[in-house]
């Protein structure tokens, strides 16, 4: 189907029926997933959707409604039931598209799309699972169980059009492959597992390299034990590095900063980490998980520096919240089929040290180490920051026995100025990532 006449057509209808502007998103989505358990097949699915989303203008009047049924029939009913919709909600003086001039005018070519993973044979998406299932569970005779091994492959089309003159299409897809295995001895159970996550089929891990990882992960968990409450140097995995970064781009969203929701609001310029800190936003990195040529609103997206050498530099925000705010927007609109714009990251990473984990681990006397995080108590407003945690407890620089049911607390106002060293060691699995890194004192709450 032609999305660009699709979405042309409707801006026109959108315009006939009295908007003062408008735009329109299609999405098309096929997903494939496959779980594998105790080397057996469990469950396989594969789905297909399209959606068309429309957000229509009166004035600063707005509305935004979603249908999968694209007849000509279906978009009129569309197209009536939301200005009849905009026509019934209070004005808001933000609301509104973008400036004219800030539209991206290129679509560029960011390597997003791998048709090969979406023409492997249904009977390799399953034997890829059980490689890295069967790689783990014949990794030790420890290894008794398994809570499975998942491959999954999706493929995206995405057009968006405007009533500014913007239009732009581009596909993506992502593949996935993890497996979580237990393991059992005198001591009792634990899990863990690993994954990989790329663009691009032929840049995942290899599945037996993943199973092998995922066991030994499991593996060093067992005969984990409490440790007595005290304040020490907390190192963060990557992982768990990363899962501290999000709350960090959760706090640099303009919709938290503007609704004061957030205990970085009003802090622009000003020091709120450690100088060697850097963190930056990349929408444009080639084959990055968070990346697409241009955002929820069609402007273009970019690299945005948020805190350079410890200075916040720059929020993340979309059009509304730059209003709101008195600022500019980052292109950090995204866009769900049917919901107006937020803010959300592309690729959001603290930039790498150049310490080997292996020596920031040694640089710590005695202190935990964080390999999982548990519930979430974290206050964006206060910076109060409370988690229950996992890990392998650190002695003269060498990691000795895990450590469970603990909690590490601190204020990420503190945390961000204790970075004490960062890692060499940045990966991206996710949208959000992060090196290993060591904090110079956290309150780690056991016995």
């Amino acid at each position: 189907m032609d999305y660009r006449e699709l979405t042309e057509s409707v801006l026109k209808q959108a315009a006939k029926a009295g908007a003062t502007a408008a735009d329109v998103v299609v999405i098309e989505d096929e997903s494939f997933s496959v779980q594998v358990r105790m080397r057996d097949v469990d469950t396989i699915k594969n789905a297909r959707e399209k959606r068309l989303g429309l957000r229509l203008f009166v004035g600063q009047r707005s509305a935004t409604t979603a249908t999968s049924d694209f007849s000509p029939a279906s978009l009129a009913r569309l197209v009536s039931d939301t200005k009849a919709m905009a026509d019934a909600t209070p004005e808001d003086s933000f609301a509104g598209m973008p400036a004219a001039k800030e539209i991206a005018t290129q679509v560029p070519e960011l390597d997003l799309w791998d048709g090969a993973a979406g023409r492997l044979p249904v009977e390799e998406r399953i034997a890829l699972a059980c490689a890295a299932e069967k790689a783990a569970l014949d990794s030790d005779a420890r290894i008794t169980n398994s809570e499975g091994a998942d491959y999954r492959q999706g493929e995206a089309r995405v057009c968006l059009a405007n009533s500014l003159g913007f239009c732009g299409e581009y596909r993506a897809s992502r593949n996935s492959l993890s497996v979580t295995p237990v393991a059992k001895d005198g001591s009792g159970m634990q899990r863990d597992g690993w994954y990989s996550v790329h663009r691009k089929l032929a840049k995942l891990e290899a599945a037996d390299a993943i199973g092998r990882e995922a066991a030994r992960r499991t593996l060093r968990r067992l005969g984990a034990r409490k440790v007595a409450t005290q304040a020490v140097p907390v190192v963060f995995d990557p992982d768990m590095a990363a899962d501290l970064l999000g709350t960090v781009c959760g706090a640099v969203s303009g919709s938290a900063i503007y609704r004061g929701a957030s205990f970085l609001a009003g802090k622009l310029n000003e020091t709120i980490a450690a100088p060697h800190c850097t963190i930056v936003d990349d929408g444009r990195m080639p084959a990055g998980l968070g990346s697409r040529p241009f955002d929820g609103e069609g402007l273009p997206t970019r690299r945005t520096t948020v805190v350079q050498d410890g200075v916040l530099h720059s929020y993340l925000l979309d059009t509304y919240s730059a209003k709101k705010l008195s600022l500019a927007s980052t292109g950090n609109a995204s866009r769900a089929v049917g919901q107006r714009p937020t803010v959300g990251p592309t690729n959001f990473c603290m930039l790498p040290g150049s310490t080997p984990p292996a020596e920031i681990i040694r640089s710590v006397r005695q202190g935990l180490y964080v390999t999982e995080m548990i519930g979430f108590g974290v206050n964006l407003v206060t910076g109060d920051y409370s988690r229950g945690a996992v890990g392998l407890w650190i002695e003269n620089g060498e990691l000795t026995h895990a450590v469970e049911e603990i909690t590490i607390a601190g204020n990420l106002k503190d945390m961000l100025r204790e970075i004490e060293m960062i890692g060499n060691d940045l990966e991206w699995r996710s949208s959000i990532a992060c090196p290993t890194l060591k904090l110079a004192r956290m309150m780690v709450a056991g016995n």
